[in-house]
């Protein structure tokens, strides 16, 4: 990107990535749009964020469309990220469905995966439970969805370099949980990975992903305007089956639903119960 970016096209950008993926940029992130579609810029021969813009609308639904959105939406991600909410799930969650009457299946739903950290956690919380109490929950499912193609891909693979499995990974879950690859990678084992379906999705796009028992979907709001963040947990509510949770991101908070939701706190931690 050889020019700076004119308040002209960063609103037009700003326009642009919130119609297609609901993620309202704030003010003064110049920065970040130059830092990540650099390399499509150059790969493109591209030198201000108007040509691409007109690039993209010329070409409609094209794969350069999903090669700045997947730019733009690719965040860094750990596994057991913040940590109250997989002892929700171990100490409160897993119990309550396990415990309840003919209950033998679960169905999870991990809402914006990234690169897969956080279902295959789930998977590990789930599998470390099952075999605390055997015979408990014998049926476990989990749908992780991302509207990025390349993270997805990393997702399915379940191969990890260790830079990555040492953000937030203990090493008695990386021997538990892991085989290690020929190129120095680790490598999810089949018991865990066999846990998760990972599928392409919008969340602002229609959800046909079935009905779910919990919902984790965590540091993906704050992307987007009060507006659709309200659309989409009226939408995820829709999803959950009675008595089923959501669960948030610690710096995420649940306001002007009480029709919907009622808030359950777990010390330290806030789940939301649906009505």
């Amino acid at each position: 990107m050889k020019a700076e970016i004119t308040p002209q096209e960063y609103e037009a950008f700003k326009t642009f990535l919130q119609d297609a993926c609901g993620i309202l940029l704030g003010e003064n992130k110049q920065y970040l749009v130059k830092s990540r579609l650099r390399r499509i810029m150059e790969e493109n021969k591209l030198n201000t964020l108007g040509e691409l813009l007109e690039r993209v609308k010329r070409s409609g639904r094209s794969s350069l469309k999903e090669v700045v959105i997947d730019a733009m939406t690719t965040n860094e991600t750990l596994w057991f990220r913040d940590n109250h909410p997989f002892r929700i799930l171990q100490e409160k969650l897993l119990p309550e469905f396990g415990d309840r009457k003919g209950t033998q299946s679960l169905r999870i739903w991990s809402a914006a995966c990234s690169t897969g950290q956080e279902p295959y956690s789930v998977a590990m919380i789930t599998e470390e439970f099952r075999r605390q109490r055997p015979g408990k929950l014998r049926d476990v499912k989990i749908t992780a969805t991302d509207i990025s193609k390349s993270v997805l891909e990393v997702a399915r693979r379940g191969e990890y370099e260790m830079i990555a499995i040492g953000r937030g990974l203990s090493p008695e879950r990386q021997k538990q949980f892991f085989t290690p690859a020929m190129n120095g990678s680790w490598q999810i084992r089949p018991q865990i990975k066999s846990m998760v379906e990972f599928r392409e999705l919008n969340l602002l796009e229609r959800y046909m992903l079935g009905k779910f028992d919990i919902v984790m979907c965590r540091n993906v709001l704050i992307y987007f305007s009060a507006e659709l963040k309200k659309d989409i947990l009226t939408r995820i509510h829709a999803t959950l089956n009675p008595g089923g949770y959501l669960i948030l991101g610690a710096s995420e908070s649940l306001n002007g639903l009480p029709h919907l939701y009622e808030m359950v706190q777990c010390h330290p931690g806030i789940i939301y119960r649906k009505k």
